[in-house]
């Protein structure tokens, strides 16, 4: 609405094709917040994507963003300036001469002339902002995404921490002038918002950016930093007999409509007229889960070429993902996934959609943000018609908590498991195991365990 006012005060100058078509419309000027008010971004006649300014180093520099998105021009803009600023430092660097040692200055001396007094140190030169070493860090990362030692999925998230929060925060902020107090305030706002878990991941990226102002010799030292105690909130994963109602309540909902209305549908929960009834692949989502310890955001990624069925001792499939988290091999399921398996892949060729570079789950949908909403929503739905949206302990409930139940039973169920080869096939850690996963168990569930003995050799029999 902002940018349609705006077109029609400056029609008359577009089109005369003055020279005002160029000038910013004083309406649209927006500072970016948490960074200097000379960094702004504004729109104007000649072009319909908005325009950064700003001043660095004694001149504007001027940019168009290509991007009529607000959110995406303030993001350009901060990356825009910090780029410069990164840019303007390191030309300094490069240009200032090394400071002379006083042995290369010839003093002649005489038995009359005093020695002198050095002078007085001068006031020391402010160092650069946070967003300049925000800069360099958002580039050291992408130079490990390239050599496949960071996965571009957690470098995004860095990015948008440091965007959406950190830099609005600290960008301007001398890194010499953040100091355990600022640190501590920064806290106290983030945990206005976040659980201690979020909170102590936003101090880590702060931590790296002044990691990083340390190694450019900008910062001696890093300061202290507040303590967070993380508390960890473990998905509380479903019973063998709620996974059963699951598995029944979805199949018996397919194909009907929530009791969401129309409206509510579209306008709430975003879902497009064609899934206004609970699809099919949500029963196969449910079983598919359970029994092959992927993540919900495998869903998103997961075509028919990445699996491959298995017949040999045993039946299961292997499944050749995309890298997740710094893990790239292959998972292997359990049998009952098999099954799964076949009936999604016959359902879906009736309609030309189990071809090597379909999707598995809601093939039709090619934005797989969109998929993934679709199948969040109808699973909410059926939890909430079956009452398990809660765990035993309160926790709340997800498409998460299917990865937290296959990973539990089979701690609980399998036979001899090895936590380590566990963990190695749900491409996680043994720690995230114990702290997460098997956080929910009690040692009277493995009574049997406990109570086993090993069988007695008898010596000389």
């Amino acid at each position: 609405m902002l940018f349609a006012n705006a077109n029609a005060a400056n029609e008359p100058l577009y089109a005369n094709g003055r020279r005002e078509r160029t000038v910013p419309i004083p309406a649209t000027i927006t500072p970016i917040a948490g960074y200097p008010r000379k960094l702004v971004i504004f729109k104007m006649a000649a072009s319909k994507f908005w325009q950064v300014r700003c001043w660095v180093a004694g001149r504007t520099h001027r940019k168009s963003t290509q991007s009529q998105s607000a959110q995406v021009a303030r993001h350009f803009a901060r990356q825009f300036y910090e780029q410069l600023l990164a840019d303007h430092r390191i030309d300094t660097l490069e240009r200032r001469e090394p400071p002379r040692d006083s042995s290369d200055v010839p003093i002649r001396w005489t038995p009359h002339t005093p020695r002198p007094t050095p002078a007085p140190a001068s006031n020391p030169k402010p160092t650069p902002p946070f967003g300049v070493f925000a800069a360099h860090l958002l580039r050291n990362e992408q130079s490990r995404v390239d050599r496949r030692e960071y996965t571009l999925g957690s470098l995004q998230v860095l990015r948008n921490r440091l965007d959406g929060i950190i830099l609005p925060w600290l960008g301007a902020c001398a890194v010499a002038d953040i100091d355990h107090a600022k640190l501590q305030a920064f806290t106290h706002g983030l945990s206005e918002r976040f659980s201690s878990i979020t909170v102590s991941q936003y101090l880590i990226a702060v931590r790296k950016v002044l990691s990083t102002a340390v190694s450019l010799g900008a910062l001696e030292k890093l300061p202290e930093f507040p303590k967070v105690k993380a508390q960890t909130n473990s998905r509380g994963p479903f019973t063998p007999t709620e996974y059963w109602q699951l598995l029944r309540t979805s199949r018996a909902l397919s194909g009907q409509r929530p009791p969401d209305d129309a409206n509510a549908l579209r306008l709430r929960h975003g879902l497009r007229h064609a899934d206004h009834t609970l699809p099919p692949d949500l029963a196969w989502v449910i079983g598919f889960m359970v029994n092959s310890f992927i993540r919900p955001s495998d869903l998103k990624t997961l075509k028919h070429k990445h699996v491959e069925i298995v017949r040999n001792a045993n039946v299961y499939l292997r499944l050749t993902l995309p890298a997740t988290k710094s893990h790239d091999k292959p998972i292997v399921t359990l049998q009952p996934a098999v099954r799964v398996y076949r009936a999604l892949t016959q359902h879906h060729a009736g309609h030309n959609q189990a071809n090597p570079n379909d999707y598995l789950f809601l093939p039709q949908h090619k934005d797989r943000a969109y998929a993934a909403r679709v199948l969040a929503y109808y699973f909410n739905w059926v939890m909430a018609e079956t009452g398990l949206k809660q765990g035993a302990q309160g926790q709340p409930r997800s498409l998460y908590s299917l990865r937290h139940s296959s990973i539990t039973f089979r701690l609980l169920y399998g036979h001899g498991i090895d936590v380590l080869t566990l963990a190695r096939n749900a491409r996680t850690s043994v720690d995230m195991i114990n702290r997460h996963y098997a956080s929910t168990l009690t040692a009277e569930q493995n009574i049997g365990i406990l109570q086993s003995r090993r069988p007695q050799n008898r010596i000389g029999a």
